[in-house]
């Protein structure tokens, strides 16, 4: 993982509570939120470190929406950190829930409200397919257009029609990378 640049816990607070705040749709919602605030506006790690720390939350039992913010957090301002990202993604997003599901099932006939609920989905859509997006580009660099499309294939098989969870293939796949020798590099003879 890349080294990240010092943050200011105040900021580190405002980031995950917009994440909090905007993350619709649950967990796997708030990835793209996650990486946009991360990656993209404050640089405090790249796309390589994003995913690992992606790869590795997703093999953990419990909530993404907690474990990522927590271990970011923790990465850049330690337990302070760590405290503050998961506390500003968790309350906020706990009261906007008990004010708006009330407000909801209190209105749920009113035809706006109802078109309100289902105009979100194709936005978490979009925000999952730019994610997706994001992920095939660096996949298909690192290991080639057609590995990555066979892993996807593979991974897609297992998980959807054999009903194996992705984290124990996430897990298989860290393991056999870190038993896995190093290919040897060929010496150029003189």
């Amino acid at each position: 993982m890349t080294e990240q640049s010092p943050a200011p816990l105040s900021k580190l607070f405002w980031a995950f509570t917009r994440i909090g705040l905007l993350g619709f749709g649950g967990g796997p919602a708030m990835i793209p939120l996650v990486r946009d605030e991360v990656v993209t506006r404050h640089r405090w790690m790249d796309d390589d470190a994003f995913a690992d720390v992606l790869a590795i939350a997703n093999t953990l039992p419990g909530p993404i929406a907690t474990k990522m913010p927590g271990y970011i957090g923790y990465r850049i301002g330690g337990i302070a950190g760590c405290v503050i990202a998961v506390a500003a993604v968790i309350v906020p997003m706990v009261l906007a829930m008990i004010l708006l599901l009330g407000l909801f099932s209190r209105y749920r006939d009113v035809t706006w409200i109802r078109g309100m609920s289902y105009a979100v989905i194709p936005v978490v859509m979009v925000m999952m397919g730019q994610l997706t997006l994001d992920f095939w580009n660096k996949s298909r660099v690192s290991l080639g257009p057609w590995t990555s499309l066979a892993m996807g294939a593979g991974a897609g098989v297992l998980i959807y029609l054999l009903g194996l969870h992705p984290g124990w293939i996430i897990g298989a796949l860290l393991l056999t990378a870190m038993l896995a020798p190093e290919p040897r590099r060929k010496e150029v003879s003189k």
